[in-house]
């Protein structure tokens, strides 16, 4: 990827979390349309987030003071300061009002303002409560080669699900993976995999209507001029 590319993504990631701010002051969610359930994830990361901006509005108390009788210096770090404080506010507003989404057909999964992955109910075998405390993030699955995809929220994830197709999966610099088990954190995680196998279930059962449908009509032959 060329560093143009990279410098178009991070600037649409920064306008992203900016417009998050917005929707979190309203109580809004973001592409959660009627009828869809939000999985929300963002509790998990919240206590860190709010203690290291108290830190940061503390520290840009102090520096201001500290630095009184240099305005250009005091200006600068004001600007450096007000700008942490709104990123971090920005980063848990993100997390709020992007949701994870289970939708009829797609589950919807994302982190925040920096990525996002799509999976068709169709395509998942499996799903199960899995908490796991995350050092470093996996890249392969050993079996077969393809990217297992780990979206932590405070250093853990909740849930797992392992995929029977693969889908592809778009990191924040447009790097490309192709993905067979996704892990992500929900902050009610049993209730999310509890509706997660219920839908995947119910798409399963109209498929099989829809193909039974398919066979009987291939069978009967076309109706008669």
């Amino acid at each position: 990827m060329s560093r143009a590319d990279a410098l178009r993504r991070l600037a649409a990631y920064e306008g992203r979390w900016l417009i998050s701010l917005g929707w979190w002051a309203a109580r809004r969610r973001i592409g959660v349309a009627p009828g869809e359930r939000t999985l929300g994830y963002a509790g998990a990361q919240a206590a860190f987030v709010y203690g290291l901006t108290f830190v940061s509005v503390v520290e840009t108390v102090v520096v201001g003071v500290l630095l009184t009788n240099r305005p250009t210096a005091h200006a600068v770090m004001l600007v450096c300061d007000l700008y942490t404080v709104l990123m971090l506010l920005g980063y848990q507003a993100a997390a709020v009002t992007r949701p994870h989404v289970l939708g009829a057909e797609t589950l919807w999964l994302r982190d925040g303002a920096r990525r996002d992955i799509r999976i068709p109910l169709e395509r998942i075998a499996a799903v199960r409560h899995d908490l796991r405390f995350v050092r470093e993030p996996a890249t392969k699955d050993g079996k077969d080669g393809d990217a297992v995809v780990e979206l932590m929220v405070g250093g853990q994830t909740s849930v797992t699900v392992e995929l029977s197709e693969p889908v592809v999966a778009v990191r924040l610099l447009g790097r490309r993976e192709t993905v067979r088990t996704v892990r992500f954190h929900a902050d009610d995680a049993r209730g999310a995999v509890a509706a997660l196998r219920a839908q995947v279930a119910e798409v399963a059962d109209m498929a099989e209507v829809a193909a039974l449908r398919a066979r009987v009509t291939t069978e009967a032959g076309p109706e008669p001029a």
